[in-house]
């Protein structure tokens, strides 16, 4: 009797643990089946951003050698590596210690982007691009878009096909690399290109190259019905805003106010409003297409 005891007792232990280790995979198999939030801890600069003006060639002398601090100069100054050495003077932060978001204007969260699971932004009067996750800024960079004789297009695109190399339809012998087309009667995309410091494209939105390739991955594609006919669109980018060709180049007034270019997630609402129908349509298509198996 006694042995008979110890072995119910046994089995009623172990129908307890196999009953409690049931109800936790139920509960992560839950919390998988929800939409997963991303949240990203970026690192806040010690001290209040501000900016200052510096001459470029001295400032080099000094931070070359500082990849950290290259990056984000870069960014600010909405210009590259070649194109910076050029520049007479430049825009740096006072202090370095915080990551490129906060140096940059886009929020690091919108709200009313939750149920977005991907899209890619670009801000004309900034010259800055952001890419979120249902709503959380995943990446942000500078960005040369069209100079004035070629303006890119605004409103809501679709990313459709891709290729690491192609060549421009302005010219063939433009090489663009990690090309994503968005619009492809117009041939406008997203790429890596000489960042001069100001609109200089023939409508694209030139990147620097690390951007592009994360852009490149970012992104999806179309899928095609047909050799004509469009199943699902890619990931939606909604350009937006306009650029004072004829004024100074608008990142000049950091130095004087820090949040002159700060866009406010009330801004980003108001441009994604009138196209938040379509995109979710769109998303939701593509989440109904069964996963292909390599």
């Amino acid at each position: 009797m006694k042995k008979l005891y110890y072995t119910a007792n046994v089995l009623l232990i172990l129908v307890l643990v196999l009953m409690a280790s049931c109800k936790k995979t139920d509960t992560i198999e839950l919390t998988e089946n929800k939409t997963t939030k991303k949240v990203i801890e970026y690192k806040e600069p010690k001290s209040a951003v501000s900016y200052q003006f510096q001459k470029t060639k001295d400032w080099l002398k000094a931070n070359e050698a500082d990849s950290t601090k290259m990056d984000i100069v870069y960014a600010l100054n909405r210009t590259d590596k070649a194109n910076l050495k050029k520049q007479d003077s430049v825009v740096v932060p006072a202090d370095f210690s915080g990551d490129l978001v906060y140096y940059l204007p886009f929020p690091l969260h919108v709200a009313s982007l939750e149920e977005v699971s991907k899209i890619i932004l670009f801000s004309y009067p900034t010259q800055t691009f952001a890419a979120y996750e249902n709503g959380e800024l995943v990446r942000t960079g500078p960005t040369n878009m069209g100079r004035k004789k070629d303006p890119t297009p605004t409103g809501l695109f679709f990313t459709n096909w891709k290729a690491e190399k192609t060549t421009s339809t302005f010219n063939d012998e433009w090489e663009l690399k990690w090309n994503f087309n968005i619009e492809n009667k117009l041939g406008v995309g997203f790429h890596q290109y000489e960042l001069p410091g100001y609109p200089a494209s023939h409508s694209c939105l030139r990147l620097l190259e690390k951007d592009a390739k994360y852009l490149y991955k970012f992104a999806d594609e179309w899928i095609l019905k047909d050799k004509e006919n469009v199943k699902v669109k890619g990931t939606p980018v909604i350009v937006f805003g306009s650029y004072d060709f004829d004024g100074p180049k608008p990142w000049l007034q950091l130095a004087s106010d820090p949040k002159a270019l700060n866009i406010p997630e009330s801004e980003i609402e108001t441009q994604t409003k009138p196209f938040l129908k379509e995109i979710l349509e769109n998303q939701n298509l593509r989440e109904a297409e069964p996963t292909k198996t390599l």
